[in-house]
Order: C-alpha cells, then sequence, then structure tokens
C-alpha cells in the first residue's frame, strides 16, 4: 500500500497523509497527517469514519474510498472543542513537539529531505536536536514492565506524562527529579497498608512487596517456624491486608518435678502446657493465666492441686456487761449471772499444692446457738482500813504462808481460795459477796483481821504463828 493512495486535503490543500503503521500505531485503516499537521486531538469512529483534530480548531472528516482502504477528500470542515472523550497530548514533550512543528512549516519538503538528513547526520557522526531529545526508557509500574520512547527531561516528568502518579508510601528507583537519559530503567514500586500483629503487638506498617512472604521479609519479621494467618504466597492488594504472625519461641514447662523445653508458635501458655505433653485435671491451675501469650524464655510451673472439705465446730466467746454496785466494797466484784459461749458451725477448703499443705480456705459458716452475756456487779464502796486489835499483827506473813501471797490462789480440792484461804460460808459470815478469791486483796485481808477478831489465829492451824513473828 503506498502512500500516494492516502493524498487529501489538509488545511493547506497541499499536504500529504501518511500511513501510521511505519509509526508503530499498527493500524493500516487510521491516519494521520505529517509532521506539520499532526493532531493536538483524535477520536476514531465507526463506519470508517475518523475525525483529527489540528492546532488551527478545526476537524477534518474522511470517508473510505469505496472497494479501497484510503480515504476521499474531506467531506466537511467543521471547529471542534476538545472534549473529555479526546484524550489529550500534553506536558513539556507536547511543547517541543509543536515548537518543532512551527520551524518544519517554514520548510515544506522537509518530510522527504529528513530520511536523507538523518543518514547524512549518523554517518558525519553528529545527531540532530530531535533525535536527541527523544529517549529510550523501560518503565517498571508495580512489576510490570513496558518500553517506551519520551522527551520527558527527569523522572518526575516521565511520571507525569505516563499518568502515573506516586504516593508517600511509594518507591520510586532512581528518585524523582533525577536526570534522563536514553537506555534508563524507571521503576515504581506502589506501597500497600498492613494492620500487623506480630507476637500479640498490633502495628500499621507500609510494604512495596507483592506477597506475604516478600512482605515479612522486606519488615525483617522472622517468619521461620512462624505462624502466618494467610497463605505466604498470596498475594496483597493495593488495598493491603491484616496479618497476624506469631513467631517461634521458647517455653519452659515444670510439672511433676520434671522440666520440659519446647519450642512453639502458638497464642496461649495453655497451649503451650498443652504442646509439652501436659495435661490438667480437676483442680489443677498454672503459675501464668493460661490466656496470657507465652513469652520467649518464659517458664510456667503446673501446680497439681488436690482439695478436700472439713466440718468444724468453733466456740463464740460470750460478751460481759459490768453493773457498778454500792453495797460491795471497791475491788470487789461479783458474778451475777455466768456467761455462756455460743457454738458456730464452720466448713473450710483444705487444699494441698504439689503435696504441700495449704493453709484452710473458710467456705461458710453457721450459728448453731448463740453466747449468753455475762453478767458483773462492781463494788464501789469504801474498804475500811482497820479493825481495832488486829492492825498490828504480821498480816503478809500470813498470806505468805497460806497462799504465797497470790490473792485468786485456790486450794486442790476448790473449798479454799484467796489470801488466807478462807472457804465460802466462812467468807459470808464475814460480809462478803462471791468467792474470796475474786475479791481484792484488801478486802481479803479486812475480813481476815475480822476474822482473827472473833476466833483469834485458829482458823490457821499451821500458819497463825506468823502474825506474830
Amino acid at each position: 500500500m503506498s502512500n500516494s493512495q492516502y493524498e487529501t486535503y489538509g488545511p493547506n490543500a497541499t499536504s500529504t497523509y501518511e500511513n501510521h503503521e511505519p509509526y508503530g500505531h499498527g493500524y493500516p485503516d487510521t491516519y494521520q497527517p505529517a509532521y506539520e499537521y499532526e493532531p493536538a486531538y483524535e477520536y476514531e469512529y465507526e463506519h470508517g469514519h475518523a475525525y483529527h483534530a489540528y492546532e488551527d480548531g478545526h476537524a477534518y472528516e474522511y470517508e473510505a474510498v469505496p472497494g479501497s482502504e484510503a480515504p476521499t477528500l474531506p467531506r466537511q470542515v467543521m471547529p471542534l472543542a476538545p472534549t473529555a472523550e479526546m484524550p489529550r497530548v500534553g506536558g513539556r514533550a507536547e511543547a517541543r513537539r509543536a515548537a518543532r512543528r512551527r520551524k518544519n512549516a517554514e520548510r515544506p519538503d522537509v518530510r522527504r529531505l529528513l530520511p536523507q538528513a538523518l543518514v547524512v547526520a549518523f554517518l558525519a557522526g553528529g545527531t540532530s536536536a530531535f533525535v536527541a531529545d527523544d529517549k529510550a526508557i523501560e518503565l517498571t509500574v508495580d512489576g510490570k514492565p513496558r518500553s517506551l520512547h519520551t522527551f520527558a527531561d527527569d523522572v518526575t516528568e516521565l511520571l507525569a506524562d505516563e499518568g502515573v502518579g506516586v504516593g508517600a508510601h511509594d518507591v520510586v528507583a532512581p528518585a524523582r527529579g533525577t536526570a534522563l537519559t536514553s537506555g534508563d530503567e524507571v521503576a515504581v514500586r506502589y506501597g500497600r497498608p498492613l494492620l500487623l500483629t506480630v507476637d500479640g503487638q498490633r502495628r500499621e506498617a507500609w510494604t512495596t512487596a507483592h506477597t506475604v512472604d516478600g512482605a515479612l521479609r522486606q519488615l525483617g519479621v522472622r517468619a521461620e517456624g512462624a505462624y502466618v494467618s494467610v497463605a505466604r504466597s498470596r498475594r496483597i492488594g493495593r488495598e493491603g491486608l491484616a496479618l497476624d504472625v506469631r513467631t517461634e519461641r521458647t517455653v519452659t514447662v515444670m510439672a511433676d518435678g520434671r522440666a520440659r523445653t519446647i519450642r512453639t508458635n502458638v497464642a496461649t501458655v495453655g497451649e503451650a502446657v498443652a504442646d509439652a505433653g501436659i495435661t490438667l485435671r480437676g483442680q489443677d491451675t498454672l503459675s501464668v493465666p493460661p490466656w496470657r501469650f507465652p513469652r520467649d524464655g518464659q517458664t510456667v510451673t503446673v501446680m497439681r492441686i488436690t482439695g478436700t472439705k472439713e466440718l468444724r465446730e468453733e466456740p463464740i466467746p460470750f460478751d460481759v456487761e459490768r453493773i457498778e454496785d454500792p453495797a460491795l466494797f471497791r475491788g470487789t466484784e461479783v458474778v451475777e449471772r455466768a456467761g455462756r459461749p455460743g457454738l458456730r458451725r464452720v466448713t473450710y477448703a483444705l487444699r494441698t499444692v504439689n503435696g504441700v499443705k495449704q493453709r484452710p480456705r473458710r467456705l461458710r459458716s453457721e450459728v448453731v446457738h448463740e453466747p449468753r452475756k455475762q453478767v458483773v456487779k462492781v463494788g464501789t464502796k469504801a474498804l475500811p482500813t482497820s479493825v481495832e486489835g488486829a492492825d498490828s499483827l504480821n498480816w503478809q506473813g500470813l498470806a505468805n504462808c497460806e497462799s504465797g501471797g497470790r490473792p485468786g490462789a485456790v486450794d486442790s480440792s476448790g473449798a479454799y481460795g484467796g489470801l488466807y484461804q478462807f472457804d465460802t460460808q466462812t467468807w459470808h459470815s464475814l460480809g462478803g459477796s462471791g468467792r474470796p478469791q475474786d475479791a481484792s486483796a484488801a478486802e481479803q485481808t479486812y475480813r481476815a483481821k475480822k476474822l482473827y477478831v472473833r476466833r483469834g489465829a485458829s482458823p490457821w492451824p499451821h500458819c497463825g504463828a506468823r502474825l506474830h513473828g
């Protein structure tokens, strides 16, 4: 198919249109004007019609000649405004092309001379400005390579011309702003967000890796022997994913007098104990809560527990109420109503941990009967200081002989009590109340003097001689 078949009319009615196929478009039924009338916009329609928009603001419509692949003369010329469906060719590269078109417009025959001029220029060892600005670049975007020609001066301009947007977490190599030369390779790797949980610690991370395994290596996560919540070969989309990783850890389990050390990547201490081949029974428990995350180097102790219950009866102490009595000498106390302790039944839990008995733990209690309060009368009456005819005797010597000088002393039979070993009947006959051993030492001495005035030293046949010694 020769170019003469496609001769048509442009704005100057003298230009020829050339087949796109020699320029790499690959569509023999698509036509584009020669360099001086290169379109700013182009859009294909059905039924063989094609609209071309030029910098002069007009569009030319062509129809296919019946039986031929070449277009006819322009059928219509009309103003055409750019639309969203007509992609714009812009940027600094387009500005340079527009400048060359204006320059070439002054030399109408440049298309015929250009091939020969290029051959001469290459043979002479030089290049034209056009060839110098055009660069062959290998651009790889997120692992997908493509070869292209560009007039961009640096990486930033190349990405803008190619419509490749990059963000803060994306990686561009070489860096944006780096000058370009023909043969350079430019790679763009998009960042992918990860919600990463490693050994129970959650954090947000970014990776440019395409797979889970690559992301783990890039982030420095020790993945050997680790649990990973998704397949390591799974690809990571631009939207990212959530990833749970449990690295392998060393845990020592102490049980039944033995230590077992294992390597595990489980999520809980309880699972680690099970991995060590240890079974918990009954009330057995662990030194670390079983739901905790096991840490590297941690030691967990299994506590074997046996337990029983025991019922005990315990007394309840009674209260004592004291009532002042002016009829009693000061220092004298008389129990008017004896107290009685109550009774309580208490249930205790008894445990042994690894064979060692633990302190009983009180579970519950119930009162069998309440205690009864004790009532005591307390004397407030002033005690006489002397008894005529008996004050000068050695009462301390008598007391030491009878009771060892102890006011609360009671003999082995229980019949005699106090400093001077009164029996209860004699004590009451002397005006005493209650038991003699419950009265004060002063009152006991006072009543012993009264007894001496009545009966002399006869009440103390063995120790009475001490009164005069």
